[in-house]
């Protein structure tokens, strides 16, 4: 489940089959099973407490995803500011270290920028490979001068250094931050459920009449998958913030 709801437009298709499915289901079931009259009331309200908790839960699940993707958004704007202050700070060191310090950040940022918009798996883990060895890099640089010349002014480069690495790791760790994969069994076994009521407690047959909930759903499921999928959505992280700071510097 945790990997079909990576693919967003693959989970539509398939919700949306599936869900008709049982709605078919439950209308197969009632030609077997007809309703009486006594029990055509309080299966109605058994269908509007079921249809209700799943809009309960539908709503939670994009409240969840809206949450994480602006958590991504907001990392991505603290991790801009970081690296676009060590920049300024390095003046601080050595003019020598201070240049090298210049040129790894510029190449740093360039990494960062390739991590939020590439979509393959294969180029992601060069990407990572390349962007912990120039923080390596980084560290190593500034730890040599705050090693032989132990300044307040020289902290503060190394303390900006910090930040930049640490901005990193809160941006990877949203980026790892998903709804929970029993979160989406719960939703997909109460929809299923609800179009198996609808089937079962409709007074037609129509298939276009078995269409709408089975769509109205799996579009809900593809926009909240789309959301959770940082790498793979259609709404996506842009990093503004860290582009904007590459223009600058590279100049």
């Amino acid at each position: 489940m945790s990997r079909l709801v990576q693919f967003p437009l693959l989970l539509l298709v398939l919700s949306f089959v599936t869900l008709w499915f049982f709605a078919e289901v439950g209308v197969y079931i009632r030609n077997l099973r007809p309703l009486k009259e006594g029990e055509r009331e309080d299966l109605s309200m058994v269908l509007t407490a079921t249809l209700t908790l799943l809009g309960l839960i539908i709503a939670f699940s994009f409240s969840m995803a809206i949450s994480r993707y602006d958590q991504r958004k907001n990392y991505e704007e603290e991790e801009a500011n970081a690296i676009g202050t060590e920049y300024l700070r390095a003046d601080l060191l050595p003019a020598t270290d201070a240049a090298r310090v210049h040129e790894l950040l510029r190449d740093y940022l360039r990494h960062r920028v390739l991590f939020y918009e590439t979509r393959h798996i294969g180029q992601l883990q060069q990407i990572s490979s390349d962007t912990a060895r120039v923080q390596n890099e980084m560290w190593s640089v500034v730890k040599k001068v705050a090693a032989s010349q132990p300044t307040p002014t020289v902290a503060l480069a190394v303390w900006g250094m910090n930040d930049v690495l640490n901005s990193q790791g809160y941006t990877q760790s949203a980026w790892w931050n998903h709804i929970p994969a029993a979160a989406w069994v719960l939703m997909a076994a109460i929809a299923l459920f609800s179009n198996l009521l609808v089937g079962y407690a409709a007074h037609r047959t129509g298939i276009v009449l078995f269409l709408v909930l089975p769509l109205a759903l799996s579009i809900s499921f593809c926009l909240i998958a789309d959301i959770d999928s940082p790498r793979r959505g259609l709404i996506r992280v842009v990093p503004y913030n860290l582009i904007s700071v590459y223009e600058v510097v590279k100049k």
